[in-house]
């Protein structure tokens, strides 16, 4: 090998060290956690250099890296290429050496956790000679809750483990508690993570599930749910980082393939949490614009997604290599994809420019479209709510059209338009925008702002609400909260209250009695009474029921 194969701090090393480090990689360590020969080796060349000197040793008992540290500690270089499987280990050793007679310490176990090594072996340095060996592994699940545990040994010479035969059993041990997904049809295998500061800890069950719904909605299976509430946000990794060891080890266990996080990560935070685990990382907003992707259909709308996705990945690119597969790299590869994360920030300025052209286009095409239909003098009627509180089903209801319907967040996306005669008023437009959320990323409201704008030439809007939601008033006070941003609260808004069939008697009497609308698109329920009111609120003149 060629010493520029060395990885780690060289610097300073005389021209002998180096040739000595560089005939490592000669080294076969396959059945045995350490030979006699390598611990002397590698003990000699870290007293004579004073410095750690570590090897990571494949399955084949091939070296692959010579690592040279400090007189402290090693630093592991970037291992995401490296093999990984769902409940796999990495399939690589670090064998390393610990100056004087300390052993295992907290940065070898954390280490051993977060890379998920196949074991982490420490060979202590006593007066150029080696002597004692330590050897970390990770644990299957157990009724302690242990996560890894310590072998020792008193010389390299007294290693009597067949290193061989241990890894490949401890592997079948832990993974033979994967739990297998119940349909291959998922694309991921998630672990769901929300972290609350004290203004939110009330909603902790609320985010979470809303991120539950999402994930479905992504075609992703859900393995597990971590709330963690904390005073204020880790800037490393926004979560603790024992809670995220915590994390790894649990992933592990379960065979997950991605952690997805609620809040909304900052560029450096992503890539800390991607750079310490084999996992995809993905945020919120991240999610989002994965179900957006799958979603659109139209022309328009496939380009505002493309819009918004290189908005969000351009200032993440912090650097090419290995993380940058992980770093929103999308579900099942969908979205922008591992090949447009590495352009450089260049390329993706000038596809974001040409995006934004394309779109300010097809805008204008819209407004010319909007003003035939204002000169018809056609009433229109646009259909605004939470994600998934049923607006195209009402649209179906009212129009008796064809539409995608779907129990799941974001089930539509591309806006609809559709034409019904209104007894009284005569023919009319309805259309469906896309459903609102809550913190919807600043990038989809931007991208989708051509979209939205229908909304301002509608002659009234029907504000549809899931009655059915155990967090129907937080989502009402969303929906108006995005319509007053959006300088809409002073046109005519009916609140339809979706979904009655659902719920008890009591609290629709209740509704009702307020002389808000109540129905069931779904089965049709209060239909007519909604489109009385609708044509109540389109002919003012009128003051009697039609």
């Amino acid at each position: 090998m060629r010493i520029k194969d060395i990885v780690g701090n060289t610097k300073g090393l005389q021209k002998y060290q180096l040739k000595q480090l560089a005939k490592l990689y000669e080294k076969r360590v396959k059945r045995e956690v350490i030979s006699s020969e390598v611990a002397r080796t590698i003990a000699s060349i870290s007293y004579d250099t004073g410095r750690q000197v570590g090897l990571l040793v494949d399955r084949r008992g091939v070296i692959t890296h010579v690592i040279v540290g400090d007189s402290t500690r090693i630093v592991i270089p970037d291992l995401s290429y490296f093999r990984y499987y769902p409940g796999r280990l990495k399939g690589l050793r670090c064998i390393h050496t610990h100056l004087g007679k300390k052993g295992i310490d907290e940065e070898d176990i954390t280490d051993l956790l977060m890379l998920r090594l196949d074991a982490m072996v420490v060979v202590n340095v006593d007066e150029g000679l080696p002597g004692r060996v330590e050897m970390a592994y990770l644990l299957p699940p157990n009724p302690q809750g242990k996560k890894y545990d310590i072998l020792s040994w008193q010389h390299p010479s007294r290693v009597d483990l067949n290193f061989e035969e241990f890894i490949f059993d401890l592997e079948d041990q832990i993974y033979s508690t994967v739990r297998q997904p119940e349909d291959s049809g998922y694309e991921e295998r998630a672990i769901l993570i929300s972290v609350l500061t004290p203004k939110d800890w009330v909603y902790g069950d609320y985010y979470m599930m809303e991120l539950v719904r999402l994930c479905e909605s992504a075609n992703i299976k859900v393995l597990d749910t971590v709330i963690q509430k904390v005073k204020t946000y880790n800037p490393q990794f926004l979560i603790g980082k024992g809670k995220l060891q915590e994390i790894i080890i649990r992933a592990l266990y379960l065979g997950a393939t991605m952690l997805v996080f609620n809040e909304e990560l900052l560029p450096t935070q992503l890539n800390n949490i991607a750079e310490m685990t084999d996992l995809k990382v993905i945020d919120r907003t991240q999610l989002i614009l994965d179900i957006f992707a799958k979603r659109a259909i139209s022309m328009e709308g496939k380009l505002q997604v493309e819009l918004a996705q290189l908005k969000y990945t351009y200032p993440r690119i912090i650097g090419k290599g290995t993380a940058m597969s992980r770093l929103a790299g999308g579900i099942g590869g969908r979205g922008p994809g591992e090949t447009k994360l590495e352009m450089d920030r260049r390329v993706i300025k000038k596809r974001i420019a040409i995006l934004e052209d394309r779109i300010e286009s097809l805008k204008k095409e819209r407004a010319e479209r909007r003003k035939l239909r204002e000169r018809s003098g056609i009433p229109v009627i646009s259909l605004v709510g939470y994600t998934n509180a049923g607006k195209t089903t009402l649209l179906k209801a009212i129009t008796g059209s064809q539409a995608y319907v779907a129990d799941k967040l974001f089930a539509t996306l591309d806006p609809l338009a559709r034409t019904f005669y209104l007894e009284g008023v005569g023919k009319c437009i309805i259309t469906d925008t896309v459903g609102f959320i809550r913190n919807m990323p600043e990038d989809i409201k931007v991208a989708f702002r051509a979209t939205l704008e229908e909304l301002y030439s509608a002659d009234l809007l029907l504000h549809v609400i899931d009655l059915s939601s155990p967090f129907m008033d937080d989502e009402i006070e969303v929906v108006d909260g995005i319509l007053e941003e959006m300088g809409l609260k002073d046109k005519p808004i009916v609140r339809v209250y979706n979904k009655v069939d659902l719920i008890d008697e009591d609290l629709a009497r209740h509704i009702v009695s307020k002389g808000d609308v109540v129905i069931s698109a779904k089965k049709g329920i209060g239909i007519d009474s909604l489109l009385e009111r609708i044509a109540r609120e389109l002919n003012p003149v009128l003051d009697t029921p039609l």
